[in-house]
């Protein structure tokens, strides 16, 4: 199977056909068209009616009212055409779910906004915009991605803030956070899109922190949060997706994001927990009373969700009472220096050069091996590549690679928007959510061009 470049094509109705043959008759026989030829015409549709001109008209008989032609504009010419062979997968129902999950978009730097203070139930809504200086999320927002293609949108939430801790040490998630975090959930779940609901920035010892000596206030934790989850939204369908938690991680150690010798003691034992909370974190939902939480699918990463990490021979997925529901959650910006590095970085990507491609095949290809292959489902959850001084064509160039590798394989990818245009730092901005308009065609084009 090749993936290749799709191409637009304008689309003309039957109807502008018929137009076009009446415009015709009445010049050339300068009268009315009688019934017969009327009659004639709806039932006959030429090549020659569609494409050519018509003379103009000399009587002032009018025409009936039609709708215009629908015409869908091409992709940019900046979007390179590739052509990558792909697998045979065999498919299951994961794996046709994660397919139809398409092209996603991260609700970056919204709810996941935080800091260091304390819970405070008069300023805590202020988060939602405090990061972005965006108005607060809309429904216009979430029509602006759903109409340009894209088919998921992740929302990650950091719950810190807006939680009240008792003498046992279990938590209490604020009401109206969680009642705003649902208002902008049911905006999705409306335009019948999947969603991704996380845990997000909460890697701070007293909450999550996955080492040994905080594996217990770490599990209430992730016990508390999810327990509570799951009931406010045991009733929606499958197509809302529960992820366990965001890159997790043993933050301000010299592991923290290095875990790949596990012969090492401290990276083996961040591995370990990781591992063990992702198991709690399915049993709880699975423990759940609402029916659909028995089947929801599940995503868990790897310690950071590095790719690197989830091939380690020591790393192993929760077991699970449903029949393959899990779904690896993967967060790779490769390669580093174009994708994610401080400014200024290399600006430069080309699919014609085997040096950028190279990295994205090989990780790809090793998810593909270790996991899809088998049945399991993979989705990168996050990826993009920063803007770096306006290097658009690089951008579409990689945006158009990254996708068309990953859906060859059966994995489907979510970018990363954190709202921003601007600045010194990690521009990864698709969405004006003022004006909820997406800023670059051409990106979007790349991103949807092999999609499908």
């Amino acid at each position: 199977m090749n993936h290749k470049k799709r191409k637009r094509r304008s689309i003309i109705t039957s109807i502008f056909a018929l137009l076009l043959t009446l415009v015709t008759i009445t010049s050339c026989n300068d009268t009315t068209p009688t019934d017969a030829e009327v009659t004639a015409a709806t039932t006959t549709t030429t090549t020659a009616a569609a494409t050519e001109p018509a003379a103009e008209a000399t009587t002032t008989t009018a025409a009936p009212e039609t709708e215009p032609a629908v015409t869908e504009p091409e992709i940019s010419d900046m979007v390179p055409e590739l052509n990558i062979d792909a697998p045979e997968i065999t498919m299951n129902p994961a794996l046709e779910l994660v397919k139809d999950m398409k092209v996603g978009w991260n609700l970056g730097n919204t709810f996941d906004a935080n800091d260091g203070n304390a819970f405070n139930p008069d300023t805590e809504l202020n988060y939602e915009t405090s990061w972005t200086g965006a108005p607060k999320t809309s429904k216009e927002n979430i029509l602006a991605i759903k109409n340009a293609g894209f088919n998921t949108i992740r929302v990650p939430v950091s719950w810190h803030n807006h939680v009240i801790a008792d003498e046992d040490g279990n938590f209490t998630i604020s009401l109206q956070w969680l009642d705003r975090v649902q208002e902008v959930i049911d905006l999705i779940y409306e335009e019948d899109m999947y969603i991704i609901l996380n845990i997000h920035h909460d890697n701070i010892k007293g909450y999550y922190y996955p080492t040994s000596e905080f594996f217990e206030s770490t599990d209430k934790y992730i016990t508390s949060i999810w327990t509570q989850l799951a009931d406010r939204f045991g009733d929606y369908g499958e197509k809302l997706i529960f992820e366990s938690i965001n890159e997790p991680r043993a933050s301000g150690t010299p592991s923290e994001w290095n875990i790949l010798n596990t012969s090492v003691e401290e990276q083996l034992d961040i591995l370990n927990c990781v591992m063990a909370h992702n198991q709690t974190f399915v049993d709880i939902i699975r423990a759940s009373e609402h029916e659909n939480n028995k089947t929801r699918y599940l995503m868990v990463p790897s310690a950071t969700a590095k790719a690197g990490n989830a091939m380690l021979d020591a790393f192993e997925l929760p077991t699970d009472t449903a029949d393959n529901r899990i779904i690896l959650s993967v967060h790779e910006y490769t390669p580093y220096n174009f994708a994610l590095a401080p400014q200024p970085g290399n600006p430069n990507f080309s699919v014609d050069n085997s040096a950028d491609t190279n990295p994205i095949n090989s990780f790809m290809e090793n998810l593909y091996f270790k996991f899809v292959e088998k049945g399991i489902p993979v989705v990168i959850g996050e990826w993009g590549a920063v803007d770096r001084d306006g290097n658009l064509q690089a951008r579409v160039d990689f945006a158009a690679y990254y996708t068309a590798k990953a859906r060859s394989l059966g994995i489907s990818t979510v970018w990363w928007d954190n709202g921003a245009f601007s600045g010194n730092g990690e521009i990864f901005g698709i969405l004006d959510r003022t004006a909820s308009q997406l800023k670059f065609p051409e990106l979007i084009d790349a991103l949807m061009a092999y999609t499908d």
